[in-house]
């Protein structure tokens, strides 16, 4: 009842100023202060302002608002746990490629590495040495690549 009344004085000052402004000459700005001044009254005709107040003036709907920021809260401090402990995060996905022991598709990258050598060997291939046991600068495949190309 209360809100009703309140929602008719603001409507009421609205109207007021918007006939001063139509007094002036100022029309255009008079009809939207009127419009604006409507809406109060409108708001309470159609029942929305009780319902509007039936939520703010209850206890329940502000402790459900406070249930719902404490979930917020919790979930925010799991993830912020999970990011800081790694759980979940990056580091499983970067060692969940190394644990697999079998590719896809094995014989896919076969081709490429050339012929007779094994995935072992290209990865990890001998060093050669020279005759003082340092290991000796090897530009044989940089030397191919080149004879290739016809540089």
């Amino acid at each position: 009842m209360l809100t009703s009344t309140v929602c008719a004085a603001v409507s009421a000052a609205g109207l007021g100023i918007a006939a001063l402004t139509a007094y002036r000459k100022r029309f255009l700005a008079a009809t939207r202060i009127a419009a604006f001044s409507l809406i109060p009254v409108g708001l309470v005709m159609t029942g929305v302002i009780d319902w509007l107040t039936g939520i703010v003036f209850k206890p329940t709907v502000w402790a459900g608002f406070g249930v719902l920021a404490l979930s917020a809260v919790l979930f925010v401090i799991g993830r912020a746990v999970e990011r800081h402990r790694g759980i979940g995060g990056r580091k499983e996905r970067k060692a969940a490629p190394e644990s697999r022991t079998a590719a896809v598709a094995p014989a896919a990258s076969a081709p490429s590495l050339g012929a007779g050598r094994t995935g072992a060997e290209v990865a990890a291939p001998p060093k050669a040495q020279g005759r003082s046991g340092a290991p000796k600068d090897d530009f044989s495949d940089i030397e191919a690549i080149l004879k290739k190309h016809g540089i």
